[in-house]
């Protein structure tokens, strides 16, 4: 029988378990708070497109010799503005800016990377992550990129909702929803960057949408929504890092896969909005009399209530 207490803190006893619980307990957290900006605006495919947009950019810097992370940030900078740019024109939407950029931008890393036979290493940690190789400066570089996503975010909270659900509320009360889009787009781009090394650019948009999304059904308050986001990505990262130590696979793979589970789970079991919860509340309703499925917002501290 395996003993628990050495299940959990013998893996820490190696340098690179402690590097490696560091910096996914940081991208758990940092990618659960902005996670649910993402979720209530509804951009989860905004996600999955900057964190391949940002692909010539890792290609550029590697072809370079530079930062890989340099090269990752510029492009998501630029992404970000492009797609907030050419949805202020009236004929093209917000989606297909960004498929039309998500498209151009991964095509030209495709091309870049066809010049090149020694990326294949490196393009497998841009894809996949490898949290076990961070370096301690690697957990500087996303405490201080993490700690100003958090720090914005806390600044802007109230005008970030109020974009999020009445946007012409807000462009009727003078809120600079422009500039607050594109915020929110580089904060975004921010998180993906400083979570590659984690889980990886095929996955990071999991760990953006998933807690959020369990965060969702648990809390009807937009402010316990974020802190329980954060807290189901932490738990996430950290249970994820464990079982990908003990049975010797992918810990990014390992990582998502937990947060979708916990995310089951709460869609199963959450007592007012989960899926058992509706189903008695179905069995306990006056026949003919439907149960309420109307989301219902309240600003500043959103709340929502749901079945």
């Amino acid at each position: 029988m395996v003993d628990f207490g050495h299940w959990l803190i013998d893996p820490f006893a190696h340098a690179f378990m402690r590097r490696a619980l560091l910096e996914v307990v940081m991208m758990g957290a940092v990618t659960g708070a902005i996670g649910t900006y993402v979720v209530l605006r509804g951009l989860s495919f905004i996600g999955d497109a900057l964190s391949h947009a940002i692909f010539p950019g890792v290609v550029i810097a590697f072809l370079l010799g530079r930062s890989v992370f340099l090269g990752a940030l510029v492009f998501g900078l630029l992404t970000s503005g492009g797609i907030v740019v050419l949805a202020t024109t009236r004929r093209i939407r917000e989606d297909s800016a960004i498929g039309v950029l998500f498209a151009g931008t991964f095509a030209l890393g495709v091309v870049l990377i066809s010049t090149t036979r020694n990326f294949s290493r490196d393009l497998a940690s841009f894809l996949f992550g490898n949290v076990l190789g961070v370096t301690t400066e690697d957990i500087w570089l996303s405490a201080l990129v993490g700690g100003t996503v958090v720090l914005l975010l806390a600044l802007f909270h109230k005008e970030l909702l109020l974009t999020a659900f009445d946007r012409v509320a807000a462009q009727a009360m003078g809120v600079p929803v422009f500039w607050l889009d594109l915020l929110l787009l580089v904060l975004i781009s921010l998180t993906i960057v400083v979570s590659l090394s984690a889980v990886g650019n095929i996955l990071v948009v999991a760990m953006l949408v998933t807690p959020a999304a369990a965060a969702r059904l648990l809390t009807d308050r937009v402010t316990a929504m974020i802190g329980l986001s954060a807290a189901i990505g932490v738990v996430a990262g950290a249970l994820g890092l464990l079982i990908s130590y003990h049975a010797d696979v992918a810990a990014g793979g390992t990582i998502v896969l937990v947060a979708t589970a916990l995310f089951g789970l709460v869609w199963l079991f959450a007592p007012a909005h989960g899926a058992l919860a509706a189903l008695r509340r179905r069995h306990r309703a006056p026949l003919g009399v439907a149960p309420e499925s109307q989301v219902v917002f309240e600003s500043p501290e959103i709340r929502t209530t749901q079945p």
